[in-house]
């Protein structure tokens, strides 16, 4: 759209009627190509310097000129695509000479604005040799090399990879030659002061900015401001940065202390496993200038890195400041672990975190501990940084910044990288842009050719789906890769966006040093065996250019390998006493029993008042019929007038956590409905669309409440609401999967994290995960949330595995979660059927004055003496066993529901069995089969329990489904027949 200041400008020049303009505050795309072309063509301007301020003050350089050219594009495809309008407008375009009757590039369109914008004008009618005609062509020439001089550019140190010829970048394929060299041809390049620059001019400077050892691809980038920032910023330095001779010796030394340690290392413990840096060491200076240049506003105030093992000690050491003499402990296995206790993990997998000061005030950097699995430590990052950015309020995404470091071969091959750029820019997961480092070793283990890694030409292609731009840089140019650091941090502070710098460098060792890369390699690794350090090639340039000495280069290696020798920090402007409000302080969560005592109850009063609350509607708000029917079911329920259902006691779960000061998080597929329809935490105007959050309008000074429905992902979006809980121990964050096995596609966060996280890192965590899990008939799908992998990860009270029967249990488990100061993550079983069970229901009194029971004992017993079978149960088959109890008028069987399973209750369970002095049989019932489910691994929990009971004789039987390789059968006929089948074996009936 022309705005109103873009219109009055050109109607001063040329009024309606004469020259075509359309009135001021015009929309061209609902005018006529009559009306609305000269505004963007600017043809019939006569007046170049008011044509000029029509450039500056309009829209002119953005939608405008893309409108037309994509519409113009679409008439090339099919001229009936368009309206006949516009078909009369392009025809006449091709037979004036100002179109072509073939394919028209995009960016000759393109160049040609920028040329009218500067005060040109498009002559009437071009020839093949004509000067005019030649003009253009420089022009697409200008524009190819913003396309494709990627493609020729000298990325690789070692020289081997192979580069296409392009025949873009050719000036025969633009009609031009040799003799043209010397004419002059208008740019509009901002890298020349001069209007008309000879053509061998504007070919080395393109060659300088885009096909020396920065290859930038930034022109799929949809939005124009962006794409034009980035093209501004390219060709006014030309790929280049200039440097002082201080900043050059700073950066030399950052590159001796990047060799420095792994030669130190190297030989002190050779042929142990470090994942060196050799060959990448640029990324120590890359880093820090990184950190450097986000923090150049003055308003960063903490960093979060996740990266693999590559190069992570001298990351380490060199930019967090990790203590050498640590470091050389944890070589020799003199530490165990972070914590003291617990398994402890591998050097390489450690995290890490300190202060440190910049000139622009102190930051704290975070390094994220990080599994083998590559690339799933980046969305664990980035539900850090979102935690922080919450608990800062930092909305404009100015206070937090995260820098994810990957490995090419992963970049390209693992699917979680595709999706944590598919949060990047949403509502529940957006981060304000993450800055991605590829460190490029061009092998991945011992892959290197890129028809075996990956289908696309670059490892990092996988970022264009976000428009994210891509600066592909020599590793052994380490003045282009602080450039690009540069302008990779500018972008993402300037537009809150991803970028990619892609660092290309080598892997001098094989994948570890135990490792023999020849074999495998042996073309690359003879040229690697040849090639010099980059430092030692930075070195000789500075000494060449006299900047600095080879005693100063000995002088600067002999210190840092002194500082190393004596175990001190060798990092950079390290805070020694951190200012502790930069971060979370988890002191008062640590060293606590999964016993704790706790208090979960409410007052009955405030529960009703909060009961009443989540049911008000804005004024005329229109609320669809069945839902405006669950609102008043729920007005009763506070009143006292109906039971408690499911839904209800956990929406009051959630409302007295946020009225006492908790945040609540709750994110996952479909969870502001739920799945089953049985929340209802955020509603829908049937008038305007327009949503309703009751859960957000309690109090005035309530927390933050976040309700978000995610996107259809498991292993990025649980992973990112671990690392979101990770960093916020005072809130309740809860992921709900749509149905418990859907948990299946994020398996590695479950293994690698969530179970593991503590004794691997000492990390605490509590995330709460939903998991909809029973069995009604409906296929092996959907059926089952493998209960038995979570009681196999079960050990050393890792994490606590619960499947309440009823709303009030489901009420103070949630609450219990944040109450007490443990911090343990909390697996549910949730329920599907139960949700609207007439016999699943809870009393206001429950809510008030109740507690979270691990096991909950059989009420309906009349006489404890006359019981002589138990059947012993969890989850959804209590209630089909107790309605055929109730059936058969059983009175001598007693029903005990466990509602944790892990860890086991065996105290309470104990109790719960002393209610009863004449039992001759206990049964385990599940609905599970008998591989599945909790039999195997809590059985002999049981065992020992009937060991316990005076020694007296007591048979101990399963009672469920036999052995099966699907978690449920696909009929509903066979599910009734087995389910009929276990319930009358678990009650003793024939």
């Amino acid at each position: 759209t022309v705005g109103p200041a873009g219109c009055r400008i050109a109607s001063e020049i040329a009024p309606e009627g004469r020259a075509g303009f359309p009135p001021v505050g015009c929309d061209y795309r609902t005018s006529s190509p009559e009306r609305a072309v000269p505004l963007i063509w600017g043809v019939r301007v006569a007046m170049n310097g008011v044509m000029q301020r029509m450039w500056e003050t309009s829209h002119l350089s953005g939608g405008s000129a893309a409108y037309v050219e994509e519409l113009y594009e679409v008439y090339l495809r099919d001229p009936n695509a368009v309206s006949g309008q516009w078909q009369a407008f392009f025809a006449k375009l091709s037979q004036s000479g100002q179109g072509v009757g073939g394919d028209v590039s995009h960016a000759a369109v393109r160049e040609q604005f920028v040329r009218l914008g500067k005060g040109g004008t498009i002559p009437p009618q071009t020839s093949a040799g004509s000067l005019q005609h030649r003009q253009m062509m420089v022009l697409q020439l200008i524009n190819a090399y913003r396309h494709r001089g990627h493609q020729q550019a000298d990325i690789d140190p070692l020289g081997l990879l192979r580069r296409h010829h392009v025949a873009d970048l050719s000036l025969e394929h633009h009609g031009l030659a040799a003799t043209d060299l010397d004419t002059c041809f208008q740019t509009g390049l901002p890298m020349f002061e001069q209007d008309a620059v000879p053509l061998k001019e504007i070919v080395a400077r393109l060659n300088d900015t885009y096909c020396s050892t920065i290859g930038a691809e930034f022109m799929h980038i949809v939005d124009s401001e962006q794409r034009h920032w980035l093209q501004q910023r390219l060709e006014t330095q030309a790929g280049k940065n200039i440097f002082d001779a201080e900043a050059k010796k700073s950066l030399l030394e950052q590159l001796a202390a990047a060799e420095g340690l792994e030669k130190y290392l190297g030989a002190k413990y050779p042929g142990t496993k470090r994942f060196g840096l050799e060959g990448g060491e640029a990324l120590i200076p890359l880093i820090h200038e990184l950190i450097e240049r986000v923090c150049h506003q003055g308003t960063i105030r903490e960093i979060v890195i996740g990266m693999a093992h590559r190069g992570r000690l001298n990351v380490l050491v060199n930019i967090f400041g990790k203590k050498p003499a640590e470091l050389f402990d944890e070589f020799e296995g003199k530490q165990r672990s972070c914590s003291g206790e617990g398994s402890g993990d591998v050097k390489y997998h450690q995290g890490f975190s300190s202060n440190i000061m910049t000139p622009h005030g102190e930051v704290h950097l975070a390094l994220a501990f990080n599994p083998s699995h590559l690339e799933i430590v980046s969305p664990v990052v980035q539900g850090s940084v979102r935690a922080r950015q919450d608990r800062r309020q930092d909305h404009s995404d100015d206070q937090v910044v995260p820098i994810a470091l990957h490995g090419d071969a992963a970049f390209a091959g693992q699917g979680v990288v595709m999706e944590t750029f598919q949060l990047s820019q949403t509502r529940a997961y957006g981060t304000g842009g993450t800055i991605h480092v590829v460190v490029n070793n061009q092998i991945g283990f011992t892959t290197s050719r890129a028809e075996d890694a990956r289908s696309t030409e670059y490892c990092t292609d996988v970022a264009k789906m976000v428009d994210a731009p891509i600066l592909h840089v020599n590793g052994d140019d380490p003045e282009a890769v602080v450039f690009v650091s540069r302008l990779a941090a500018d972008y993402r502070q300037r537009f809150k966006r991803d970028i990619v710098i892609d660092l290309v460098c080598y892997r001098r060792r094989g994948h570890n040093e135990a490792d023999e890369p020849s074999g495998t390699q042996p073309l690359m690794y003879s040229q690697i065996k040849n090639q010099k350090t980059t430092h030692d090639k930075y070195a000789e340039a500075l000494v060449a250019a006299g900047i600095v000495t080879e005693e100063y280069i000995g002088e600067r290696v002999a210190a840092y390998r002194k500082a190393l020798d004596n175990g001190e920090h060798v990092a950079r402007n390290l805070v020694t006493a951190p200012n502790t409000r930069l971060y979370v302080d988890w002191t008062p969560y640590l060293n606590h029993k999964w016993t704790a005592r706790h208090d979960t109850r409410v007052k009955l009063a405030d529960i009703q008042q909060l009961g009443h609350a989540i049911c008000d509607l804005p004024p005329g708000f229109a609320a669809q019929r069945q839902v405006g029917k669950i609102l008043d079911d729920r007005r009763k329920m506070a009143a006292g007038a109906l039971p408690i259902n499911w839904g209800m006691a956990e929406m009051l779960a959630y409302a007295t956590l946020l009225t006492e000061g908790h945040p609540v998080r709750l994110t996952g597929q479909d969870v502001g409905r739920g799945t089953f329809s049985h929340r209802h935490a955020i509603l829908h105007n049937q008038k305007d669309n327009s949503l309703w959050v009751s859960l957000a309008h309690l109090a005035d000074d309530q927390p933050q409440l976040q309700i978000y429905d995610s996107v259809l992902s498991e292993e990025a979006v649980l992973a990112f609401e671990y690392g979101y809980a990770t960093t916020t121990p005072e809130a309740l964050v809860v992921w709900e999967a749509q149905f418990g096995d859907f948990a299946n596609g994020a398996q590695v966060v479950i293994d690698q994290f969530i179970t593991s996280g503590e004794t691997k890192w000492g990390r605490l965590c509590g995330l709460v995960m939903l998991l909809p899990h029973g069995y009604e008939g409906q296929g092996p799908e959907h059926s089952s949330a493998r209960l038995e992998r979570f009681l196999q990860l079960s050990a050393e009270h890792n994490i606590q595995v619960c499947i309440p029967t009823t709303p009030a249990q489901v009420f103070h488990m949630l609450r219990r979660q944040v109450i007490r100061p443990l911090r343990k993550p909390l697996i549910v079983f949730s329920p599907k059927s139960l949700l609207r069970h007439k016999l699943a229901v809870s009393t206001l009194e429950e809510l008030s004055d109740g507690v979270f029971h691990t096991v909950l004992n059989d009420k309906e017993v009349a006489d404890p003496k006359q019981v002589s079978r138990i059947v012993i149960c969890s989850g959804k088959v209590y209630y089909d066993l107790l309605e055929r109890c109730r059936a058969e008028e059983l009175d001598h069987v007693a029903l005990i529901r466990i509602e944790q399973l892990y860890p086991f209750p065996e105290d309470d369970l104990f109790e719960a069995l002393g209610c009863y002095p004449h039992i001759d049989s206990i049964i385990w019932c599940q609905e599970e089969p008998m591989n599945q489910g909790a039999w195997y691994a809590s059985q002999h929990h049981l065992r020992r329990l009937i060991e316990r009971l005076d020694g007296r004789k007591i048979a101990f039987h399963y009672a469920g489904r036999d052995a099966s390789a699907a978690p449920a059968c696909g009929s509903m006929s066979m599910h009734a027949e087995q389910q009929e089948r276990f319930v009358a074996d678990a009650l003793g009936l024939k």
